[in-house]
């Protein structure tokens, strides 16, 4: 019986005239939520309409009994239900009562009242008799509804949501509540327990995320610790080694697998694992396989033993283990590890290195994931010899890049190239994998980069390895080098590629010049995206394919051929799920969410972004998306929060409070990929004019411009050029703002880029407004909407309508007909949720609209306790965060006079704060 199920019946039928009686019997271990089932139970309407009476047994068998209508305490259960009467009786802690409350509980539940509505919780492993809550059978007469109700566990997108309360959810990695779901097995208690160890241990705002890491090294809650403990104690000392093999496998296994490993042959393994079972020690989790509830208790249990017997019961697993067919090598590895035999596990280690490098392992990412920790672990112990570093090292290396990511792979393979005595043939091919990790995975760009310089030289006599170097420095996603430079490293990996006669190196660099015609505008980028194999039979060649039509979408979304882009996003991420190589899956997803934003598909958007941030940690496009959204709907201090900082690259920066301001070029382009950063910076600026700080829009567009000279991919410049712009007219210096659009229309020509060439009819538009040229601005506006339009791009069309009507206005040949326009975009931009902009608009309308002025009378209309439509439109931005100032900027209006409106907005909602009307404003959203 599902949860919602059983409290309408319970909370319903009390107050109604049903005069069947019901019994819901509540079973579940402690923390699985029993308590506050019944705490929501007791605090619903209906329950709080009838007579009701709680009862919790304590371990003494006593009942602690409390009239909650009353809130008076009866000495014993019979005469409190003798005074009370209750229509509904709550009774906790079933397990704990006594046989004289377990006799009146029968006899009541015998011949209970018509609408008596009881509900029972115990847990089932402490009942003095199995599976009888009552002590015995009871003989409920027909007309009595009997429900056994067992609470489920959390799901993990209800312990992301715990997680997040706790913690913070941009703190809160995917894989952290992965691995916090599945190591508490979503039972509420243990949940909240970790949760609260981490907040405590951490303290608040000092950790930046939390990872799978964070909850291995947490520790089990005392709770846990001790129940399991408790347990463990209560079962004979012959029949506790099958509880310690348990927690030594690590994971449920067989009964004959925990025999072997607790050293109990015959019927003295079959007895203890039933005497395991019968105290909840171990449960069966799944036919035929034995383990812990919740995982986390096999480390309780682990914790406590001691050396020589932990030792004995691993040397007993890997010899088991050792015995199939195929062996798990990995498994046997870590065996011999706690087992303490060192040069077992360094053969088991070498085994797994030589599995791991042959045939080809599609969709093996989580056996990936556990070869690269043990790999990891191996590469960090003492007096490994050289030869053996090397070979284990290279097995490392080579799935590093498009393998799982893990924080300690880039520290395993820094220590090893920086090794003197590691062999000078894998030096070169450790760098070159050690370099794309930290610059296409860490975003250390800086430091990824030289790393592959240095790779490129070491690996001259190895052209296949020596072309990979060459074509990862010529991606132009990357910061720092001009397009020239990545050209010139392209010419070089091709040169290399050809001279190795290797396939996988060819089909890497022919990805790559695809990737950088594609991002600067070349049309013959889409020939290339179109020969790139797809069916390569390597496994390698494949990922590479899939890394090109990541990074070919990802160029056409910026260029503007957005459905083109979709469907080399869709095969990208196809072929780099099947081909096993989950970084690049996510940063497809981080390309189709900077479509969306720019499709108008917001529906939903925000909260896509923000699972992703949470899932990667650094998935700039997705922060970006989030400010952009932010700053469409007036919510501009969160919009400064999500936009990059400079020289942060993995986190969300609240705690510092200040805007990324691309004024300081050497830190804030190194930040994020290129793309990326031009879109934030054109963010920025816009930020900073819709807080009237020109100056600093200024800076920010000089130094942003600067950059993207530098670069030289001028159609990334789409989000950036008509803010630019706009800052240098709106500072009074037009020749710049001229010589700026004259550069970006030099770089776009010959280039194939919708998005750039729409921008760009935007920037002429500017410049002939700010000329006074209102009729010729009139016209490119609407230019400039009509090709947005056609990309499309409906937010950006709306605000060169918005610019049109402004312009036409001016003009004031048709008032009307420029009225109709600006009524049209605020509904176009109220539909996707641009609350600012859709305020900002109404104001320009009201300012101008003739007709409007007509309309008005003389006396201003009573609103009495209701909201006038200003007040409401006030109220709905100061609900944003926005100061009074900034507020009475986007309306036109005065601080003073938004102010009152404010007051008057919160006096007729009866809120007392900004904060509450903030609150008020998001329950509203969520209904």
């Amino acid at each position: 019986m599902c949860e919602q199920a059983w409290e309408r019946q319970l909370t319903c039928a009390p107050a109604g005239d049903q005069a069947r009686p019901a019994l819901v019997l509540v079973e579940g271990s402690a923390g699985t939520g029993k308590s506050e089932l019944v705490r929501r139970l007791l605090e619903s309407p209906g329950a709080r309409a009838v007579p009701r009476l709680a009862v919790t047994f304590g371990p003494s068998g006593a009942a602690d009994i409390v009239d909650p209508a009353a809130c008076v305490s009866h000495p014993s259960l019979e005469s409190s239900l003798a005074s009370v009467r209750p229509v509904l009786l709550v009774a906790e802690d079933l397990h704990h009562a006594g046989e004289e409350a377990l006799v009146l509980l029968r006899g009541l539940l015998r011949d209970p009242p018509a609408r008596l509505m009881a509900v029972l919780t115990y847990r089932p492993e402490q009942l003095a008799r199995t599976g009888l809550p009552l002590g015995r059978a009871v003989d409920y007469p027909a007309r009595l509804s009997v429900t056994r109700y067992v609470p489920p566990p959390l799901e993990e997108q209800q312990v992301r949501t715990l997680a997040g309360e706790l913690l913070g959810a941009q703190r809160c990695t995917e894989g952290f509540v992965t691995r916090l779901h599945q190591r508490s097995a979503g039972v509420p208690q243990v949940v909240v327990d970790l949760l609260s160890m981490l907040r405590d241990a951490c303290g608040a705002g000092e950790r930046q995320h939390f990872t799978a890491g964070d909850v291995d090294e947490a520790g089990v809650p005392v709770r846990l610790r001790e129940l399991v403990l408790e347990r463990l104690d209560s079962l004979p000392e012959a029949c506790r080694p099958v509880v310690r093999a348990a927690a030594v496998l690590g994971e449920p296994a067989g009964a004959g697998d925990l025999a072997t490993v607790a050293g109990l042959w015959g019927d003295a393994g079959h007895e203890a694992l039933v005497a395991a079972l019968e105290t909840s020690v171990l449960r069966e989790t799944e036919q035929g396989r034995y383990g812990f509830a919740v995982p986390m208790e096999a480390s309780a249990v682990y914790e406590e033993l001691h050396g020589p017997v932990r030792e004995r019961l691993h040397e007993r697993a890997a010899a088991m283990l050792v015995g199939r067919t195929p062996v798990p090598w990995t498994e046997v590895a870590h065996h011999w590890r706690g087992g303490g035999r060192t040069q077992d596990w360094l053969r088991a280690a070498e085994q797994v290195a030589a599995a791991g490098s042959e045939g080809d392992h599609d969709g093996a990412v989580t056996e990936d994931e556990a070869r690269f920790a043990l790999l990891e672990q191996v590469l960090g112990a003492r007096d490994l010899p050289p030869d053996r570093r090397g070979r284990l090292a290279l097995t490392l290396a080579r799935g590093a890049m498009l393998g799982p990511r893990s924080e300690g792979t880039a520290r395993a393979l820094r220590r090893i190239v920086e090794d003197p005595a590691l062999p000078a043939a894998a030096r070169g091919e450790i760098r070159l994998e050690l370099g794309l990790l930290l610059h296409s995975q860490k975003r250390r760009f800086g430091e990824g980069r030289a790393e592959l310089r240095l790779a490129a030289e070491e690996l001259r006599g190895r052209p296949a390895l020596a072309a990979r170097a060459s074509a990862a420095l010529a991606n132009p996603f990357f910061p720092g080098p001009a397009l020239d430079e990545g050209l010139d490293w392209l010419r070089r990996a091709e040169a290399a590629a050809a001279a190795s006669g290797d396939r996988a190196a060819r089909t890497a660099v022919a990805a790559c010049r695809a990737t950088v015609l594609m991002n600067s505008g070349d049309p013959e980028a889409w020939r290339l995206v179109q020969e790139l194999p797809r069916n390569s039979p390597e496994r390698t060649g494949r990922q590479q394919v899939a890394r090109g039509l990541c990074n070919t979408a990802n160029g056409a979304v910026y260029l503007g051929h957005y459905r083109r882009a979709g469907e080399l996003l869709a095969e990208g991420v196809e072929l780099a799920v099947r081909s096993g190589a989950p970084f690049l899956e996510r940063v497809g997803r981080g390309t189709a969410l900077f479509r969306d934003w720019l499709t108008g598909r917001w529906d939903g958007l925000a909260e896509r972004c923000t699972v992703l941030v949470a899932e990667d940690g650094v998935a700039n496009d997705a922060r970006v998306v989030l400010a952009l959204l932010a700053l469409a709907k007036g919510e501009w201090a969160a919009a400064q929060d999500w936009l990059p900082r400079p020289g942060s690259s993995s986190s969300p920066h609240r705690e510092h409070g200040e805007p990324w301001n691309p004024c300081e070029p050497e830190q804030a382009w190194e930040s994020c990929e290129a793309p990326v950063a031009a879109t934030a910076a054109g963010a920025c600026i816009r930020l900073h004019l819709a807080r009237q700080d020109v100056d600093a829009a200024q800076r920010a567009a000089g130094s942003a411009w600067t950059w993207l000279r530098t670069k030289g991919v001028w159609v990334w410049g789409a989000g950036l050029a008509p803010w630019v712009v706009e800052a240098h007219t709106r500072a009074g210096a037009p020749a710049a703002a001229r010589a700026a659009a004259e550069e970006f229309a030099e770089g776009l020509a010959g280039r194939d880029a919708p998005a750039a060439s729409a921008a760009l009819l935007w920037c002429r538009a500017l410049l002939a407004e700010a000329a006074g040229e209102a009729e010729e601005a009139f016209g490119r506006f609407e230019e400039a909407a009509a090709a947005y339009a056609r990309l499309p791009n409906p937010y950006a069309s709306a605000l060169m309508t918005e610019s049109a009507g402004r312009c036409a206005f001016v003009l004031g040949s048709d008032p009307e007909a420029a009225a109709r326009r600006l009524s049209a975009c605020v509904e176009r931009l109220t539909a996707l949720g641009a609350v600012w902009d859709a305020a900002r608009v109404r104001a320009t309308l009201r300012a101008h609209d003739p007709a409007a002025a007509r309309r008005r009378s003389p006396g201003r209309p009573s609103y009495a306790e209701r909201m006038s439509p200003r007040e409401g439109e006030v109220a709905e931005l100061a609900a944003t965060g926005l100061t009074n100032r900034e507020i009475a900027a986007t309306l036109h209006l005065s601080p003073r006079t938004v102010e009152q409106h404010v007051a008057r907005a919160m006096r007729k909602l009866g809120i007392s704060s900004r904060q509450a009307l903030a609150e008020r404003a998001a329950s509203a959203g969520r209904t």
